[in-house]
């Protein structure tokens, strides 16, 4: 099923101007649509297509955002002119390589999800990024972020990460996501004061540490890891979510590190030896009595 969106085309200054472009499930094979980008664009979105190469696009000096998602393109190349880009999505391509970006300085948004990208590279004259989604690729170490300080999300999820590093200039990141990786030990996170949701969920971690820094975290997610002991966590007064589930917890003793954070809504800690205990939920509400869902079930008042 194919879908076609053209904006209306309307006068701007003497140009003919069209907002936004979407041509979906259409097996396009290339970019060149003299037809379509004879238009002053904003939005371009060539999403699910057979697209190949980054092409044809020099016109298009005003564009703001453009989405290539789920195409075949192997190489970021072709985008010099694209110098008011703001949003970038070439996620589910073929990509091995972050290259080609150098002049996109006023992007805010770079989406490579589901590439085959080795590595962290080429990123330093992006420095008004915000979000970076890289997750699903093939990165084993973090690095090259150090001139990205507006970067506010960090996503890197299901690679092949086994340290936390290399990211103590990141002073602005309120989300970091590394799921589903290798990483063995809580680290590095010192210097991340304005972190507020922290996801590590299917790691290797043993211990909770290191985040004796992080006060501002809202939503920490540790679930699936070998953590056997809820410790080093009570000055997080203002979190609101806590996933432990699927790990080794025990010890009824260990809520009392959540007592504090009096805001706490949602705790889960199913699939621990704990949920054996037949007075689970009710064990739970009377440690947590702010709580507003276990697990995946809201509370009855």
């Amino acid at each position: 099923m194919a879908t076609l969106s053209v904006g209306e085309p309307q006068e701007m200054e003497g140009e003919l101007t069209c907002l936004f472009l979407m041509i979906y499930f259409e097996q396009i094979t290339d970019l060149k649509l003299s037809h379509f980008l004879c238009f002053y664009h904003q939005t371009i979105s060539l999403r699910q297509n057979l697209i190949k190469c980054i092409e044809s696009l020099d016109s298009l000096v005003s564009l703001r955002e453009l989405d290539l998602y789920d195409n075949q393109i192997r190489k970021l190349e072709n985008l010099q002119a694209l110098t008011e880009l703001e949003q970038l999505d070439v996620s589910f391509n073929l990509l091995r390589k972050i290259e080609g970006l150098e002049c996109l300085t006023k992007i805010t948004k770079l989406f490579l999800l589901h590439n085959k990208i080795m590595s962290i590279a080429n990123l330093d004259q992006l420095t008004s990024l915000q979000m970076l989604e890289l997750g699903s690729n093939r990165i084993r170490v973090i690095e090259n972020l150090d001139s990205l300080t507006s970067l506010e999300s960090l996503f890197l999820g299901t690679n092949k990460i086994s340290r936390l590093q290399n990211l103590d200039g990141l002073h602005s990141l309120t989300v970091l996501s590394i799921q589903s990786n290798r990483i063995t030990k809580l680290e590095g996170l010192q210097n991340l004061v304005s972190l507020r949701e922290l996801y590590l969920s299917h790691n290797g971690i043993e211990v909770i540490e290191g985040l004796e820094n992080n006060k501002k975290l809202t939503t920490l997610d540790i679930a699936a890891n070998r953590i056997k002991k809820i410790e080093n966590i009570s000055h997080l007064t203002e979190i609101k979510e806590f996933w432990m589930n699927d790990n080794q917890i025990d010890n009824w003793a260990d809520l009392d590190e959540l007592k504090n954070a009096k805001g706490l809504e949602t705790v889960y800690l199913e699939r621990n030896p704990l949920q054996k205990d037949p007075q689970y939920r009710r064990k739970i509400m009377l440690a947590l009595p702010n709580v507003r869902q276990i697990d995946a079930t809201f509370i009855r008042f």
